[in-house]
Order: structure tokens, then C-alpha cells, then sequence
């Protein structure tokens, strides 16, 4: 499983647990767990880089935020949905008839509350793939990385892949939290989008109806990933990354860790 990091120096309760639940977990993993308050961090292959899957689709809405804050782009601004930029998979736009108008805000709220696929590329050209990789660079950003459209096989072919690391996506997460990505506005705004979820079959699928979650998820095969904040009564980041894993497993681990840790966090 790998060395977790645990800055309380002792094994913890989470520590133990994680360790019990993922220890038979095929493939590679990684966990990253923080109460919001920095009391209590548990972390493995938290620095690893894993393949990102549709995660990597956060930093393109933290580029869409920023270029708005810039004042080079307006969220209101229309865009045409082309037959050449559908793919498959998650989400809606693929299947909406040619030359439908969406708004760049449509696009950041598709692409994070369904993950859809088309949103993404279409954002991916909007805004620039190198603009995108550079946001990331200037927040000290260096494994988290976008590489190549979705759904792009010949890019994929020639050994191109997105990656994502968890230390740094669950920096972004906690900036967000305290309003200082991009600006408080933005940080609102993005979380707001984030807890529009509707991909929920893994760290929300075991925990109480109503609790308040802004998290993203990946998927691919033998790739699941979940990663977010849940607003418990004490606030905690919990990510997950996994690649060449069994996906069943996995989603079953996601979620009884995240009941665990929800519980922890409740009284």
C-alpha cells in the first residue's frame, strides 16, 4: 500500500483504518485525508503521479475562472456545439442537435456536475491547453499536467496522458475553502459548482442524505478516482486516487472510508 504520512507521529484511528481497508486493494493507490481545521492529516503516495482521468478536468474550470477574472473572458459568452466536438461518454452535450448555443459558464457546469466529456474538450480549446498547464506552474504546480484532449487515441498512442498528483489537487480544494484561488468570488463559485455533483456513487454514497459535498470524480478502466470536501460539522478534505485497480474494490473502499471519516468529524 505504501507509506502514509501521518502528522500526529502515532498510528490513528484513520491511519489504521485506511491501512486495514486498503492493504488488499490491487494496483496503485493513493489517500489523502485533512481536517480543514489542520488538526489531523493522513496521507500515502499523496506525491505519486497517477493517470488524471476526468479529474483533470478541475484545473481547466479553475482556467476558465481565472481568465474571467482577468477580464479576457465572460461567462455569458456563447458557444456553438459542433458535431466535430462531441464525444462519448459522460454527460449531455453529445447528445443535443448540432449548433446548440451554450454559455462558457454551461460549459464549466456540465463538464463538473456530469463530466461531460464535449464540455471539456470544448473548454480545453476555448481557453488553451498551454494556458491551462501555465495556471498550474505559476501555483508551483509541476505534476499535475494536461497532455492531450479526451478521447484523443492517437495523442494516447504516442504515450501522451493527463496526470494528476493528490497533494496538489487537494491544494486546490483547500484554497477554495478558504477563498483564496483565484479570488474569494471565484473560490465560492467553484465550490458552489463542485457540490452540483451528480456523480455520487463514491465518497458521498454511504453518508447521510443532505450532507453538503463539493468533490469530483474520475473514471476509466481500471482507473476511479474521488476527491473533494465534505462539510461534515468539523469540514474535511478526503481524496482518492487509483490506477490499474479493481474498480468494484476500490468504489466499495472509497466509500466505507469516507463513512469512517464522516463519522469522525460529526460530533
Amino acid at each position: 500500500m505504501g507509506h502514509i504520512n501521518n502528522n500526529n507521529g502515532g498510528e490513528t484511528a484513520v491511519y489504521n483504518y485506511v491501512k486495514r481497508i486498503l492493504k488488499d486493494i490491487p494496483g496503485q493507490t493513493g489517500f489523502y485525508y485533512k481536517r480543514l481545521d489542520g488538526s489531523e492529516i493522513v496521507a500515502f503516495n499523496e506525491d505519486r503521479i497517477f493517470y488524471a482521468a476526468s479529474l483533470i478536468k478541475i484545473p481547466i474550470l479553475i482556467e476558465a475562472f481565472n481568465r474571467v477574472r482577468l477580464g479576457e473572458m465572460d461567462f455569458d459568452k456563447k458557444y456553438e456545439v459542433r458535431n466535430s466536438d462531441k464525444v462519448p461518454s459522460c454527460g449531455a452535450l453529445a447528445y443535443m442537435h448540432d449548433g446548440l448555443e451554450v454559455t462558457l459558464r454551461d460549459l464549466c457546469v456540465l463538464m463538473i456536475i456530469h463530466s461531460d466529456n464535449t464540455a471539456a474538450n470544448m473548454l480545453i480549446r476555448i481557453l488553451g491547453m498551454g494556458r491551462i498547464n501555465q495556471t498550474l506552474i505559476d501555483r508551483e504546480m509541476y505534476m499535475t499536467r494536461l497532455n492531450r484532449l479526451l478521447f484523443d487515441e492517437e495523442a494516447s498512442a504516442q504515450g501522451l496522458e493527463n496526470t494528476v498528483v493528490l497533494n496538489e489537487l487537494a491544494s486546490l480544494f483547500e484554497e477554495m475553502h478558504n477563498g483564496r484561488l483565484i479570488s474569494r468570488k471565484a473560490s465560492i463559485e467553484m465550490l458552489d459548482i463542485f457540490k452540483l455533483q451528480h456523480l455520487n456513487s463514491k465518497i458521498p454514497r454511504l453518508l447521510p442524505k443532505g450532507i453538503s459535498i463539493a468533490h469530483k470524480t474520475g473514471e476509466d478502466q481500471g482507473i476511479t478516482h474521488d476527491i473533494g470536501i465534505v462539510y461534515a460539522r468539523k469540514p474535511f478534505l478526503i481524496g482518492f486516487l487509483s490506477n490499474n485497480t479493481d474498480v468494484v474494490a476500490m468504489e466499495n473502499a472509497i466509500s466505507e472510508i469516507s463513512r469512517f471519516a464522516y463519522k469522525r468529524n460529526c460530533f
